[in-house]
């Protein structure tokens, strides 16, 4: 078997005005690479686990500035479709401290990334077993006609290959409606062996009110699809998971000082999988995506830089003491 984990999706550059300044008063901007499949990609690199990315780059210094920042990463980037045409996705990002918001403005339309067809993807990559887990989030899904169609076609290609579906929902209002994401998503959710899925999401796109108790909120996802192991991120509430049975499990939040919250819940997906292929019980891969997630808010950018060792040592902390 080759790859524990390969995933499909649309990488971005990230640009922000340092020191919390506005945008339009910015002068300088950091650039992050960024984007959800390829933050999860990274994040399952360095937690010891062999990932494939698949995209369409085009081929210039930014899609090369992308591409090297993975490999640096630790995945595998030999299979990204490369292009002349079309551009990089990037986006905005004005960092605010309170009373102020953050604000995102994405300016990715007509990207190499969004115009990926089948044709792209590596045929001779989904051979039997090859890898363990394709995963893919409703952000591909949402894209693009072609994004869409393609991430169907790696799903049909990874279900006669023997691999299962991990599926982040990762709900974008930019992207879709609510009634669009329930339609697009269902046919990944039919067949996914792990779907993660924010509170807020859940709520959101299955109508279900803010007065419904989270546990019949995931008990209806499990009532729509019974063969998924269903994981609730619930912000600073912790986390949740629903076995196929019906079991379920709590996992608070671990303490972190915030430095940047984008990202974090791709690195949470990112520990949960590890462990979770590590045939981890489901409480313990609570565990190891909640200290992923924590570890993410600690860190500037978009990636998580993990390590198993920072892992359990977060874990075996429990509280956030100092180590001494």
């Amino acid at each position: 078997m080759r790859y524990d984990v390969v995933t499909l999706g649309e990488p971005l550059l990230r640009l922000t005005p340092p020191r919390y300044k506005p945008l339009d008063k910015a002068d300088v901007f950091e650039v992050e690479v960024g984007g959800s499949e390829a933050n999860t990609a990274a994040a399952l690199a360095g937690l010891g686990l062999s990932v494939a990315y698949l995209t369409r780059l085009t081929d210039n210094p930014l899609g090369k500035l992308i591409a090297d920042t993975l490999c640096g990463y630790g995945v595998d980037t030999h299979h990204i479709t490369w292009t002349s045409r079309d551009r990089v996705g990037t986006y905005y990002y004005e960092d605010a401290a309170p009373p102020r918001q953050p604000r995102i403005i994405y300016d990715r339309a007509g990207s190499a990334a969004s115009k990926i067809r089948p044709s792209d993807l590596p045929e001779a990559l989904f051979g039997f077993e090859q890898a363990r887990v394709l995963h893919l989030t409703g952000i591909t899904a949402a894209l693009s006609y072609a994004a869409n169609g393609t991430a169907l076609h790696a799903l049909k290609r990874a279900e006669e290959s023997n691999w299962r579906l991990s599926f982040d929902v990762n709900y974008r209002s930019r992207l879709w409606s609510p009634a669009d994401a329930q339609t697009g998503i269902e046919p990944f959710l039919r067949v996914a062996d792990l779907a993660f899925i924010p509170l807020r999401d859940a709520r959101l796109i299955y109508n279900q009110s803010d007065a419904t108790p989270v546990e019949r909120v995931l008990d209806a996802l499990g009532a729509y699809y019974p063969q998924t192991v269903w994981v609730m991120t619930l912000g600073a509430d912790g986390s949740m998971a629903r076995d196929r049975d019906g079991t379920m499990w709590r996992q608070p939040a671990y303490p972190a000082y915030t430095v940047s919250r984008i990202g974090s819940g791709d690195a949470f997906n990112a520990g949960f999988l590890a462990a979770y292929l590590n045939k981890a019980p489901l409480p313990e891969a609570l565990r190891w995506g909640s200290a992923c997630a924590a570890l993410k808010r600690s860190q500037p950018g978009d990636i998580a830089r993990l390590s198993t060792a920072d892992v359990k040592r977060v874990i075996d902390a429990g509280d956030g003491d100092v180590l001494r």
